[in-house]
């Protein structure tokens, strides 16, 4: 019981601010200018490849310029490589278990990578997303411009981190993240860390594909969730904050998709998908608002930007996308808990 109601008090607690908001506008300029010229061209369905280069904005939100701008770059390739692996996919019409194995392999390989390089936010999650997302809608124009869309918008991102360096212009010589290189225990941790990944995705994606969704990587990206928290309980906590945080953001998806008078759709017609771009960009500020301070919130307005980018490339009928986004979730993210909680890192030996 006692540890029941930690976790309850942990759906609720919001964590210290920390110049959130600069963090926020960054990330949703780099994700709404690069949107916004594909609704103005009339390719709104191809914004889901900006979204993900966009991300790249998320990185190394309270680094210096000089240090953010390599962070960005390095968290560009683990998003801009998986949206890339994602289109391969996606036109030679490799799905279910091919998917299942590429998206394991990555999630393993990207773990190792985002420790070795100290990726914050922690882990290939969003690139694992990414690979995911777009292997699994229809790519409606060459695979050269999809992955180019996403380097664009990721080269885009770098821009709107560093621009404020014009303003001191100051650049230390040799200047470098605080990275420890990955030997002995460290290395030992990342490639535990490494298998519960790959276990993690592995398992959540056999589910999806057996339950026969459709949509096997819903289940994969929510079963890497938990295990970017740094210890047990708080991946346990960040499994809970993703279910709870789903459910609540379908709830939005829902009032966006169904015919109702709360739906922006009915006050626009003809002009559906514009209407889900702009939701998508306004989604994306408090989405990063909330991110470091409370997982489950900025769930709640991240799931409709990957729903409704998702739904700008391959529309389907709302009921199915957010009956299945729900069950996916919750399986995902229940893996995710069971695999943090089974597969621990060995403990350290005592001295001599």
């Amino acid at each position: 019981m006692p540890a029941l109601l930690t976790h309850a008090r942990e759906l609720h607690r919001l964590g210290p601010a920390n110049n959130d908001r600069l963090s926020a506008v960054r990330v949703a300029l780099s994700v709404a200018l690069p949107g916004l010229v594909l609704v103005l061209i009339g390719r709104p369905d191809l914004m889901m490849y900006a979204v993900f280069g966009g991300l790249t904005g998320m990185y190394g939100r309270n680094e210096t310029h000089q240090l953010r701008l390599k962070h960005q770059a390095q968290a560009a390739l683990i998003l801009v490589g998986g949206l890339s692996i994602g289109v391969v996919l996606s036109v030679n019409h490799i799905h279910s278990w091919w998917l299942v194995l590429v998206a394991t392999l990555f999630a393993g390989l990207g773990s190792l990578y985002a420790d070795a390089v100290r990726l914050k936010p922690i882990g290939p999650f969003f690139g694992i997303l990414a690979l995911g997302a777009c292997a699994s809608v229809p790519t409606s124009v060459p695979f050269t411009t999809a992955i180019l869309i996403g380097a664009a918008s990721a080269a885009f991102s770098l821009v709107v981190g560093f621009v404020g360096w014009f303003r001191h212009r100051t650049w230390v010589a040799g200047a470098a993240r605080n990275v420890p290189v990955l030997s002995g225990p460290l290395r030992q941790a990342a490639l535990v860390h490494a298998t519960r990944y790959m276990l993690a995705v592995g398992a959540a994606g056999v589910i999806g594909v057996l339950s026969v969704s459709g949509h096997p990587h819903w289940a994969m990206a929510a079963a890497a969730v938990p295990l970017a928290g740094a210890d047990l309980p708080s991946r346990v906590h960040r499994g809970i904050h993703r279910i709870v945080g789903t459910f609540l953001g379908l709830v939005v998806v829902a009032v966006v998709l169904f015919p109702s008078p709360l739906s922006p759709l009915q006050y626009f017609p003809g002009h559906a998908a514009v209407v889900l771009a702009v939701v998508v960009v306004l989604c994306q500020f408090p989405t990063e608002l909330f991110m470091a301070r409370h997982y489950g919130w900025a769930m709640v307005f991240f799931t409709p930007v990957i729903l409704l980018i998702a739904q700008l490339a391959s529309p389907m009928d709302p009921g199915v996308l957010v009956m299945e986004r729900a069950i996916e979730t919750f399986v995902g993210a229940v893996v995710g808990i069971a695999v943090a909680v089974l597969v621990r890192a060995p403990r350290a030996k005592p001295s001599a």
